[in-house]
């Protein structure tokens, strides 16, 4: 009895051992943070992605451009449920530029972020060009096009409508993208109106949505390099060829320039509109000083919550 109980006590043992190493493995911060950056990705593309292809290879019948929308938004916000608090959940390379930019990441991190975006979208691409492969033969006839009345390279990236030129593109995709920094930086701002504890992923998931029933129809919103370019180098591996590159006369570089462009623009705005402007802690501190007890304990700063994960 004593030596089967002292060998259960040994493989207990041996089984802590085992699962500490393996805990103190992921406590690395490149390896913790480059995984749930993946993941958090990859939810969302996966998403945002089969909405797309939902939408375009069941001809209406299985919803419509709010449903992308919709799509892309709830996504958003479950890949904030997935890493917000372990690497933030960016799940955007313009994101995380513009948080290197205004000195919230550190700029040696940027790498591992970007490639953890794009290794992200470029596997929730697979899997849904997995999921949908027979419903894209179907629809489209066994021939993958990237133009015309039966295109589906539009699942996976994002094309220019045809009145749209590249000039007025780039702007589209820099004003998109600084309304979305614009207003995450003031949904983290806790000296402002911040998002309340806890409803953060949904407020990220909300904006999306709003900038895509408001600022979409021009591209189809990509304001992400890496939730463009990634799935696109897939669609171009997949059998959509090289022409998913030369299409709206070589589209491809604008989601991928513009809203590293526009997320800098949007947070500078906000800075200098806002933010700077905060009366500081020490300004404060005084006035509080200077009033009855009473009231000075009722204009003091609650805490706010974390920044927001987006």
């Amino acid at each position: 009895m004593k030596d089967s109980q002292g060998t259960v006590e040994q493989g207990l043992a041996r089984e802590a051992q085992q699962r500490n190493g393996a805990m103190a493995w992921v406590r690395n911060e490149v390896v913790r943070v480059g995984l749930a950056e993946t993941l958090s990705t990859f939810v969302m593309m996966v998403f945002g992605l089969g909405s797309v292809a939902q939408v375009v290879t069941g001809t209406g019948a299985f919803g419509e451009y709010l449903s992308i929308n919709l799509g892309f938004g709830i996504g958003v916000a479950m890949g904030v449920h997935v890493a917000g608090k372990v690497s933030g959940a960016n799940m955007n390379a313009a994101v995380s530029f513009t948080m290197c930019v205004f000195g919230r990441l550190k700029w040696k991190m940027l790498p591992l972020y970007v490639t953890a975006q794009f290794l992200g979208s470029f596997l929730a691409a697979g899997t849904v060009y997995s999921l949908y492969y027979d419903a894209i033969h179907h629809y489209s006839g066994g021939n993958l096009t990237v133009s015309g009345p039966k295109a589906t390279a539009g699942i996976f990236a994002t094309y220019p409508a045809p009145y749209l030129s590249v000039y007025a593109g780039f702007l589209d995709q820099v004003v998109g993208t600084a309304m979305l920094l614009l207003c995450l930086m003031a949904l983290s701002d806790r000296r402002n109106q911040p998002a309340p504890i806890g409803s953060e992923p949904l407020a990220a998931g909300l904006l999306v949505l709003l900038i895509g029933i408001s600022l979409g129809s021009n591209s189809g919103y990509a304001i992400n390099p890496t939730r463009d370019l990634a799935p696109r180098v897939f669609s171009a591996l997949a059998g959509w060829g090289p022409e998913v590159f030369k299409a709206g006369h070589a589209w491809w570089w604008v989601p991928v320039v513009a809203p590293l462009v526009g997320g800098v623009v949007g947070a500078l705005i906000y800075r200098v509109f806002v933010e700077m402007h905060h009366p500081s802690v020490h300004k404060r501190a005084r006035a509080y000083e200077s009033e009855p007890e009473g009231e000075a304990l009722d204009k003091l700063e609650k805490p706010g919550p974390p920044e927001v994960c987006v």
